[in-house]
């Protein structure tokens, strides 16, 4: 049960450096405790492309029989059945192409078929033309139905059979990993257990020794000599020199520039060969035995062997460099304090070289007198080792989350060190004692994908990193490289793809993933229309091309054909977004028809929903029809000086769903459209530009009002944007408390120039006024206090006695 994690975690790196989706159709065989079987069907198994449908083939039929019985008797072996849900995955997927054969011919006979009318009700009788043709028309049609009918059927058989022998290979996986062996804690099992350790390690030494034994032995690596010497110089540069002088190399190049964007994937880079390079060192131990002559089975298991443990080792040294970097000025992905680093990285160093250890056990137990007694206690003792590991690594995350509480800066990551800390204490508690008491597969099946899941976890932000590096060495934007779109959407979508490689490590076999995006690509029925990711992708594409044909038709009206007509800048703007309307109802229903969606299959649901939508979007309906009342009866248009309620500016903007109004304090105001169609709207400026000034001045009595009227007349027409037909009318409105009462009522040639004119208008006044001597009051009162004697300066002890008695009035001035 520990060779799987190791196989699981090649399977993620493979998954999260290639993206590629699961392959559905090609799944190989489920894997179980032992090592990977590759079923290779029988050639009767393969489905054949010769005349006779592939739903009434022999071999079909014999394989469903086969199948049926060997599900039924339950007692088949996971390869076996393994290799058995190939062949009918294979099947399947032939039946699943026999169901759209001929569906272009289908589909024509349909059509011709409906164009006939619909047939005569029972009784009732047609012209012998059109019932002659139609008897053929179906003739034809349940001709080529039927094999389609058929391949359906059989579809639907070989998912079944498909589904039941996944659900064999789950229950006698699960039967292993809850299967109880030996106690690790009865002190009988350790003395076998120790023997088979050293037995192992003594015939080893033996097999390494075999190439010394005799002269002629050692003539024939002695013959090779000069390769020989060459791989071990090999082998020690990469094993032993290689990380001294990447280290210098790395240590130079982030000497000055360390927050840059681009040293730092550099220094990755660099990092990245640190970790190859030692595997490929191995690699090199590997051929230096083989070049040797050392044979025997302990020596070929240990050569296979050897690079795997490191690879699994060397891997988790790296992890914890990048996630938790042991330069204090790095940013780390997982927020733990600088002083704590060294010690998180370290037992991540340890857990990866328990994790190989493990996989060691799983090859050196079989070879023991009892593989039994020797895994369990050989796993009991990795396990223990791994699980106070996995306590003391998440106290130190929880202690971390703790004090970060207060942080709202780490908030997020506050909150996920607290319960990755509480996630791995729980599991470095558990796992030890679900071991002790013979449960060994079991505590396997929950430490060692607890530790594969943090290390896929730091993975995903080593890479998410990488991709906000990235963008800002592109753009030259390293200080908003974290807070860009893209990047987070990158770092997004890594997330997302990881979660098959989640599942994996958590026992979901790849088979099983494969049948979950089959499903996925097969898709889902409503009201009787296939609705698949092909048809959303399909309708996205259609749609994307639509809207791009539509934006370039406005570009096309806009810049070449609406400016050589005579249409104002309302009727411009009622064509563009009209154009822009029916251009997208047309692409979605272009896009719609593409993706083989049937409407009138939607239409029930449609409608059904419609209710509920229209109670809860009323407003918003009611606003977009009015925006298209507005569009078509233009009582307002771009660049109008309106009033609605009592916001007063110009139109800047007319949507479908509201209107902007910028008002003259450069404030722009939102206005439903609704608003503009059922309330009062002043539209100084809809039919012309031209508009009424009013002023109001008065003089002082008795001042010539003829004379004041012609002066008054005179400065408005003297104006160059007052319009002299009509020309201004000037009239003495009456007697005020203070002054003679004129009005001035001018027309301009353009409103918009009302607060200038008006302005202009009354400086005229004033000047015409100060030259013809005329005054312009202003209001005269009499002030009356109530007790004048508390504004007296003297003393109140030397004030001499007032005369005032309470009878009196006061005194005024």
């Amino acid at each position: 049960m520990i060779r799987s994690p190791i196989r699981v975690l090649s399977a993620v790196l493979v998954w999260l450096l290639l993206v590629l989706p699961v392959a559905a159709q090609d799944a190989t065989a489920p894997q179980s405790g032992g090592s990977p079987q590759t079923s290779t069907p029988s050639s009767t198994a393969q489905p054949q492309n010769a005349a006779t449908p592939a739903a009434e083939s022999p071999e079909w039929t014999d394989l469903a029989k086969r199948a049926r019985d060997v599900i039924d008797n339950g007692a088949a072996s996971v390869e076996a059945l393994g290799t058995l849900r190939s062949d009918l995955v294979r099947w399947r997927t032939q039946f699943s192409a026999d169901r759209g054969a001929g569906a272009e011919r289908i589909a024509t006979l349909k059509t011709q078929i409906e164009a006939l009318g619909p047939a005569p009700e029972e009784g009732s009788s047609e012209a012998p033309d059109i019932a002659s043709q139609r008897a053929d028309l179906n003739a034809q049609l349940e001709t080529l139905m039927a094999p389609v009918r058929l391949a359906q059927a059989e579809f639907a058989r070989a998912d079944g059979l498909i589904a039941e022998t996944d659900r064999l290979i789950e229950q006698d996986r699960t039967k292993r990993v809850l299967e109880k062996g030996p106690t690790p804690l009865n002190p009988v099992n350790w003395p076998p257990t120790v023997t088979a350790i050293g037995s192992w390690l003594a015939a080893f030494g033996r097999e390494m020794w075999q190439p010394f034994a005799t002269p002629t032995d050692r003539a024939v690596w002695q013959s090779r000599g000069v390769e020989l010497g060459l791989l071990i110089f090999v082998a020690v540069m990469l094993l032993w020199r290689s990380g001294v002088w990447l280290a210098r190399l790395r240590d130079r190049i982030a000497r000055d520039e360390a927050e840059s964007a681009i040293v730092r994937i550099i220094l990755l880079g660099i990092s990245l060969v640190r970790l190859i390079l030692p595997v490929l060192g191995l690699f090199a131990i590997v051929r230096i035995l083989q070049l040797m002559g050392a044979e025997g089975p302990r020596v070929a298991v240990a050569t296979t062997t050897l690079p795997i443990m490191g690879l699994v080792t060397l891997l988790a040294r790296w992890l914890a460099l990048q996630a938790l970097p042991r330069r204090e000025t790095v940013e780390a992905f997982l927020p733990v304090a600088p002083e704590r680093r060294a010690e998180a990285r370290r037992h991540a160093l340890m857990l990866g070289f328990l994790l190989a250890c493990a996989f060691a056990v799983e090859v050196i137990a079989p070879t023991s007198a009892d593989p039994a007694v020797s895994r369990a206690v050989s796993h009991f003792v990795i396990l223990t080792f791994a699980g106070l590991i996995l306590f003391r690594l998440g106290q130190l995350f929880l202690s971390q989350g703790l004090a970060a509480r207060d942080d709202e800066a780490e908030g997020f990551w506050a909150q996920v060190l607290r319960f990755l800390g509480r996630a791995l204490i729980v599991v470095g508690l558990v796992t030890p004692v679900i071991s002790a008491v013979g449960y060994v597969n079991l505590a396997g099946a929950i430490l060692w994908p607890s530790v594969m899941s943090l290390a896929l976890i730091m993975l995903i932000g080593i890479l998410q990193g990488l991709a906000f590096d990235i963008y800002a060495a592109v753009t030259r934007r390293s200080d908003a490289g974290r807070d860009a779109l893209t990047p987070t959407l990158i770092g997004f979508a890594l997330a997302i793809a990881s979660a098959p490689a989640f599942a994996m490590i958590w026992g979901v076999r790849g088979t099983v993933l494969a049948e979950w995006w089959t499903r996925f690509l097969r898709g889902f029925t409503i009201a009787g229309t296939d609705i698949s990711p092909a048809s959303f992708m399909t309708f996205a594409i259609v749609f994307a091309l639509g809207y791009m044909i539509v934006r370039l038709l406005k570009g096309v009206l806009r810049i070449s054909v609406l400016p050589k007509t005579k249409l104002d800048t309302g009727g411009t703007n009622a064509i563009l977004s009209g154009t822009g309307y029916l251009g997208i109802t047309v692409a979605a229903l272009v896009a719609i028809t593409a993706a083989g969606i049937n409407l009138s299959g939607l239409a029930i649901v449609a409608g059904a929903l419609s209710v509920g939508i229209g109670f809860g979007l009323q407003t918003i309906v009611q606003n977009f029809v009015s925006g298209v009342i507005l569009l078509i009866e233009r009582p307002i248009k771009l660049g109008d000086w309106v009033n609605v309620g009592g916001v007063e500016g110009f139109v800047r903007e007319i949507s479908v769903r509201s209107t902007r109004i910028e008002t003259f304090d450069r404030q722009d105001v939102i206005v439903p459209n609704a608003d503009l169609i059922s309330g009062v709207v002043t539209n100084y400026t809809l039919q012309n530009s031209s508009g009424r000034v009013v002023l109001t001045v008065g003089v002082a009595y008795g001042s010539d009002t003829r004379r004041v009227e012609k002066i008054l007349t005179e400065v408005a027409e003297a104006h160059p944007m007052v319009v002299l037909n009509p020309g201004p009318l000037v009239t003495f409105d009456g007697f005020g408390a203070d002054s003679l009462n004129f009005t001035i009522r001018v027309v301009l040639r353009d409103i918009l120039f009302r607060p200038i004119v008006a302005s202009e208008l009354n400086h005229g006044i004033a000047e015409r006024f100060k030259a013809e001597d005329l005054e312009i009051p202003f209001a005269q009162r009499d002030i009356w206090l109530r007790n004048p004697e508390v504004l007296r300066t003297t003393a109140p002890d030397t004030a001499p006695p007032s005369d005032h008695r309470p009878d009196q009035p006061p005194e005024t001035t």
